[in-house]
């Protein structure tokens, strides 16, 4: 397994007196190379989910039995921040709901931003970035900024952005929430096409 939870609980406290738990008890195992859809209503705690998959968050510590989130066979509890940190740069990618692109970039420079962060030099990360548009159909349009650009386009480049450093695992929160029906059929079968040609493991959070 790539990633492995067990009795994951979140609790999220709005007040000393209100709290709302998230998540109760959850176990979760994704294989290397499946494809699989995080489903339910809104205000179920999918994205919370895959936020503490994605290592962005964390689970309640405080239960009994403790929790545990095993990303390639080792504990997220074990780990450094920095830990963490290269983890998310280096073998995953993430594709969040609202495209999170800085709206003064181009688009190759947004995608760039996630191949420096992972390590790499400018002028590599420029070049993956360049070749990473070209994977989602958007080669003519890297010099654009987001406003410059179509919704579709936008999550298409959010997508290139979690592809440029070629991650193990690719988790995606809501990915077409914002898109029209032409453009959610574009964006899902892009998804699949890399899960199927690059057997890269992927995870899709929708209602």
């Amino acid at each position: 397994a790539i990633l492995e939870g067990h009795n994951l609980h979140k609790t999220y406290r709005l007040s000393r007196d209100n709290s709302i738990e998230a998540l109760s008890g959850v176990d979760v195992t994704i294989e290397a190379g499946e494809m699989v859809a995080i489903m339910g209503p809104s205000g179920c705690g999918k994205s919370t989910l895959m936020h503490i998959m994605g290592l962005l968050q964390t689970p309640d510590e405080d239960r009994t039995p403790p929790a545990h989130m095993i990303v390639n066979d080792r504990d997220a509890a074990s780990m450094s921040d920095g830990e963490r940190t290269r983890i998310r740069a280096r073998t995953m990618g993430f594709v969040f709901q609202s495209f999170n692109l800085l709206p003064t970039l181009t688009a190759i420079e947004n995608v760039a931003l996630a191949s420096e962060y992972s390590g790499n030099s400018r002028s590599g990360a420029m070049s993956a970035a360049s070749n990473a548009l070209g994977w989602v159909g958007l080669t003519d349009w890297k010099g654009h900024r987001p406003m410059e650009l179509s919704g579709g386009q936008q999550q298409r480049v959010a997508i290139a952005r979690a592809l440029v450093n070629e991650p193990q695992l690719l988790l995606a929160d809501e990915p077409t929430g914002n898109l029209d029906s032409a453009n959610t059929t574009e964006v899902l079968e892009l998804l699949r096409r890399f899960h199927h040609e690059r057997s890269q493991t992927l995870v899709l959070v929708t209602h």
